[in-house]
């Protein structure tokens, strides 16, 4: 399976990727690129920068897509009207089309932290097409809450979807 994650910067991309892999998350750096990791079920997630100078170069990452994971970060309050735009941006593109889609609605372990579902109606969720599979998940990249949930629900809508039975 093929996952691009992205978002904004700052929103815990990276973190969440190294928590995944049991890896040290006390010093991280911007991504400027993309990192290549697998967990457990042996997926390549695209790890993708989200500055706002190389949010253009996203698209050179949709090809062959199984899964999208957008990561908010639920406290940074100021900037969830620019989440929403690139989102709703991103699942205009045509070969995105047929990606399920997981939010992590990231850092709730911050006071103040909107919920999931606060997270979901400034996203206008709702409003999506309705053959797109997604769901939010509430979730710390630093404690590792919710993380397993998000991407064992995206496995399975994506094998659901990819490997249908006879």
């Amino acid at each position: 399976m093929r996952i691009l994650m992205v978002g904004l910067d700052n929103s815990g991309k990276t973190t969440i990727v190294l928590k995944i892999n049991g890896e040290d998350t006390s010093v991280i750096s911007p991504t400027l690129g993309f990192n290549i990791k697998t967990i457990g079920y042996t997926l390549n997630i695209w790890d993708v920068g989200g500055q706002k100078t190389i949010r253009s170069y996203w698209r050179n990452y949709f090809e062959q897509t199984d899964g999208l994971v957008w990561v908010v970060d639920s406290s940074d309050l100021r900037r969830l009207d620019d989440c929403r735009y690139e989102l709703h941006n991103l699942l205009k593109e045509e070969r995105l089309s047929g990606a399920s889609l997981l939010i992590f609605a990231n850092k709730q372990d911050i006071q103040g932290a909107l919920s999931p579902d606060e997270i979901a109606n400034v996203l206008n969720l709702e409003a999506m097409d309705n053959s797109r599979h997604w769901r939010i998940v509430g979730c710390s990249a630093y404690t590792g809450e919710g993380l397993l949930e998000g991407f064992d629900w995206l496995v399975q809508d994506v094998a659901s979807r990819i490997y249908m039975l006879d």
